[in-house]
């Protein structure tokens, strides 16, 4: 009666793959490479993944009296649009859903994003034209049309379906001089970036905080700001095994160098070879024991160190919250509890940020970008419910205390809150507030930062299926697209520049 499906990114329903029949049933099928690649994490590697998957046919599932498709996130979005716009055909085999009498499509507003109703509703539908939607249809025809904003003509806008934007706004050339103003407002160099107050960066990954924000989090050091950045869980699982017994066999080479001979030396060549022999052991998938789970986060806490170090901070500005839903030692996590929020909630009392930074790419391969932002979300909305916010006195900390009931002590009620991209998306011109330039030189330094997470060089445990760039290279590319995005629309020239969003409450 009722078929739940979700959508692949080559498309498939099931695993009806690219080719697959709209009358086909029941059999079994050779898997996509790009299906391959999707699965790459929940097996530990392409290598690890079956090739072959058995799976409902197309046409039993159009059978069903009622049809629910079900997706979420950006990276849905591309193939969401192929099969919801595009004529139905075997190379999509979602799209032969639209000749189902009863199916419905159930996304988010992240997945549903390329759909021509959603990124360029003018095209289809009449707008209600308040500023935002006035701002982004004027940085889209700038962007298909290759010209500045300055440089639009009306007829620019008569000829790419914007008719109704010329009568809400019969002064074209104003509107344009509006947005170029509006953006170019939205530049921040040094002196326009907080100077002298507290800042705290919650970083999902031990890598985040470079990949995404390493231009931004040296210049705020370099601003005089009391920064501090919390990694909210270990990474551990993304660390190759090969990687444990190299550190190990450091270990054990450096042993008569940290004074270390006799018994206890031998005591500690045993347990490293334990270690070493376990992971040469393994097999595919298979949990790791409690103690590599931590020298593996270990490795992964030294490697977020050297990083800002070279940022300019240093080991005593870190925080490594491991949060509890992150160690199940397994790819799929325990969803936020308690423990997750009130670890999060005790930091924010402890530092008192007037400004924090939080991760808003959230398509990360596992969830685990989403799963941290719902933290913070929550320790805050639990502190604004609880009133206790408190006094702070002038040198941040809370006059009141912990309650009497031992309950962490309260945080400022109402830090900044900026969301940063960079290691799976970039934020979209028309939705950016803050545009940071970087120099050549800033730019290389924040690579020289992402270097320093060797774990995770060359070649990720987990990079996602979307992009097959190094960490390093789509930093890199991202924060230079972004400016030549900025030139683009007339806008003052940069070398590479990184974009937030800032907001008083988590959307």
């Amino acid at each position: 009666d009722l078929m739940l499906l979700g959508i692949g990114r080559s498309g498939h329903i099931g695993f009806n793959e690219p080719g697959s029949d709209k009358g086909s049933r029941t059999r079994l099928v050779v898997l996509d490479e790009i299906t391959v690649k999707d699965a790459a994490s929940d097996f530990f590697g392409e290598e690890n993944v079956p090739p072959e998957a058995i799976t409902m046919g197309v046409g039993t599932i159009l059978d069903a009296r009622e049809v629910i498709l079900m997706a979420t996130g950006e990276h849905k979005a591309p193939i969401i649009r192929e099969a919801v716009e595009q004529k139905p055909s075997r190379s999509v085999t979602a799209s032969y859903l639209q000749e189902h009498p009863n199916a419905t499509f159930y996304l988010d507003r992240a997945a549903a994003g390329n759909l021509t109703r959603e990124k360029t509703p003018w095209i289809v539908a009449p707008v209600e034209w308040d500023a935002p939607a006035a701002k982004r249809a004027v940085i889209w025809l700038s962007e298909t049309v290759d010209k500045a904003v300055l440089r639009l003509e009306k007829a620019d806008f008569h000829r790419n379906h914007l008719h109704g934007l010329t009568q809400a706004y019969p002064d074209t050339d104003a509107l344009c001089r509006e947005v170029f103003e509006d953006l170019r407002s939205r530049i921040a160099y040094r002196g326009d970036l907080p100077e002298g107050e507290r800042v705290l960066v919650f970083s999902p990954h031990p890598d985040d905080d470079v990949i995404s924000m390493g231009g931004m989090l040296s210049t705020l050091v370099g601003n005089g700001n009391d920064v501090e950045v919390a990694y909210m869980t270990s990474g551990s699982v993304a660390v190759f095994d090969r990687d444990v017994k190299r550190h190990l066999r450091f270990v054990n080479m450096s042993l008569d160098r940290l004074g270390l001979t006799g018994e206890t030396a031998d005591s500690v060549r045993e347990a490293a070879m334990e270690h070493i022999n376990f992971v040469r052991g393994k097999a595919p998938a298979e949990i790791d024991t409690p103690a590599v789970q931590d020298l593996k986060a270990y490795i992964r806490y030294t490697e977020a160190i050297a990083a800002i170090e070279v940022l300019g901070l240093h080991a005593r500005d870190a925080h490594f919250l491991d949060l509890p839903f992150y160690k199940t030692g397994r790819v799929r996590k325990d969803p936020i509890g308690p423990a997750d929020v009130e670890a999060v909630r005790e930091l924010l009392a402890e530092t008192q940020p007037d400004h924090i930074f939080v991760a808003g790419d959230l398509s990360d391969p596992h969830g685990t970008h989403r799963m941290c932002y719902k933290a913070i979300k929550q320790a805050l909305e639990d502190q604004e419910r609880s009133g206790d916010a408190g006094a702070v006195s002038e040198d941040g900390a809370s006059e009141d205390g912990a309650s009497e009931d031992g309950a962490p002590a309260a945080f400022s009620p109402t830090p900044q809150i900026w969301l940063y991209r960079g290691a799976w998306q970039e934020w979209e011109t028309h939705r950016a507030d803050v545009f940071v330039p970087l120099s050549k030189a800033e730019l290389q330094r924040k690579i020289e930062a992402i270097f320093k997470h060797e774990s995770q060089k060359d070649r990720a445990m987990f990079p996602g299926a979307y992009d097959e760039r190094e960490f390093w290279q789509r930093a890199r590319g991202r924060n230079t697209e972004t400016a030549a995005r900025l030139d683009r629309l007339g806008l003052p020239e940069f070398y590479a520049a990184e974009a937030f969003v800032t907001v008083d409450e988590m959307p």
